[in-house]
């Protein structure tokens, strides 16, 4: 079973009728989500979009160095390359994507510049990094010491043997850190306006090119007005 956690607002008093956070939701797997939850609800009270709201909080755990499985600090593929998978998706069939991304810690970001100043839905690798360096994102490397060292530990036997729900092994909750580990966020207003997104560095010490379920629509991510929203998180081999 996969964990989710939310956050959720009753009406402010004195909040316009349509400010979007009054009775606004916020759900996000696995329990490192929470933080994204907090910042995603903060932009939609400030008065940001949905988009706004999901791309704020998918952000966060893409820059933090201690999550090896989204964004920054990545575990890399089996020949040492952090490559990034991310999706975006508002519920009027607005969607960007890219896979197999590299030298870009906020994917979701380059997802979201795809859907709105491109005519396609998905890019992918060398394709991909071209455009977020010509959109103006930063570059630098993604592998950190410590997924370098995991990585050089790994290949001293370079097996891969999958652990279901093995995720947070330390913390002792449900689901981890080789074989999968997604974060997926959904956030809704209280007339049912939706918007998603899911991002992440992949199955650890990958071969070369693959990508999983995360990043397409319809496996990793759907929404849709009128029918609802999901997002999923797992070894991608077993989603898609």
């Amino acid at each position: 079973m996969i964990p989710f956690v939310a956050t959720r607002a009753a009406a402010r008093s004195g909040a316009a009728p349509d400010a979007p956070a009054t009775g606004a939701m916020v759900l996000s797997t696995w329990d490192f989500g929470a933080a994204a939850n907090a910042v995603a609800f903060a932009e939609l009270a400030k008065g940001g979009s949905l988009i706004d709201a999901v791309e704020a909080g998918a952000m966060v755990p893409e820059a933090d160095p201690t999550n090896h499985s989204v964004g920054y600090s990545g575990y890399p593929d089996r020949d040492g390359h952090v490559t990034l998978d991310a999706v975006i998706m508002d519920d009027v069939g607005g969607v960007g994507a890219v896979a197999a991304l590299e030298n870009t810690v906020h994917a979701i970001s380059v997802a979201r510049r795809v859907m709105e100043r491109t005519p396609h839905t998905f890019l992918v690798g060398e394709g991909a990094t071209r455009f977020a360096r010509d959109q103006g994102f930063p570059q630098q490397s993604l592998l950190t010491p410590e997924s370098e060292k995991a990585w050089r530990d790994w290949l001293k036997t370079a097996k891969y043997q999958p652990e279901a729900n093995s995720e947070n092994r330390i913390t002792r909750t449900p689901g981890g850190a080789l074989d999968h580990d997604t974060i997926g966020l959904l956030a809704c207003t209280a007339d049912g306006r939706m918007a998603g997104a899911c991002t992440t560095s992949g199955m650890a010490f990958k071969m070369r090119g693959r990508v999983g379920d995360s990043p397409q629509v319809g496996s990793g991510l759907y929404v849709e007005a009128g029918v609802g929203g999901a997002t999923s998180t797992g070894l991608g081999e077993e989603v898609t």
